[in-house]
């Protein structure tokens, strides 16, 4: 039997990776019954489907009338961009505030893009900041600064 559908395949493999550790830890907790469930029951029911569903996706790409597909490259660019992005945003979150540490957010996660324009990630970013700052810090008050320290020091 050969690999027909190696994106399936591989989808089928993480599934099962998942679901299996999901189930095995949950197994550190007590499950319980139905009628009685435990702090364990629920993840190791979702661990099971994720299981099942990994076994059908992998078992499907192996059939003989699967469509063939293979698996692109991988770009590395795109993916360091946005985990710099990401950390750094973490990281200046305290010291920057909300409105500066998303406007870096977007332009680092936008480098990734073999698509990259300096104004459009500009635009993207200014709209980003006013709907978080009206959402998180003046409507849900998260307790993150929302500007630079800098600018009008710590509250």
């Amino acid at each position: 039997m050969s690999i027909k559908n190696t994106k399936d395949l591989w989808a089928g493999v993480i599934f099962l990776f998942f679901g299996i550790a999901t189930m095995v830890l949950a197994m550190g907790y007590q499950i319980g019954s139905a009628a009685r469930m435990g702090p364990g029951y629920f993840p190791f029911f979702l661990g099971g489907v994720l299981t099942v569903l990994g076994l059908i996706i992998a078992v499907r790409s192996l059939v003989p009338g699967a469509r063939a597909e293979r698996i692109a490259p991988i770009h590395l660019r795109p993916i360091l961009c946005v985990l710099l992005a990401v950390v750094l945003f973490g990281l200046l979150l305290p010291s920057l505030g909300l409105a500066l540490s998303t406007v870096t957010l977007v332009v680092l996660s936008s480098l990734g893009s073999h698509e990259f324009k300096l104004r459009d990630a500009l635009v993207s970013s200014g709209v980003l900041v006013i709907v978080s700052l009206a959402l998180f810090v003046y409507f849900l008050r998260i307790q993150a600064p929302a500007w630079p320290v800098f600018f009008f020091g710590r509250t």
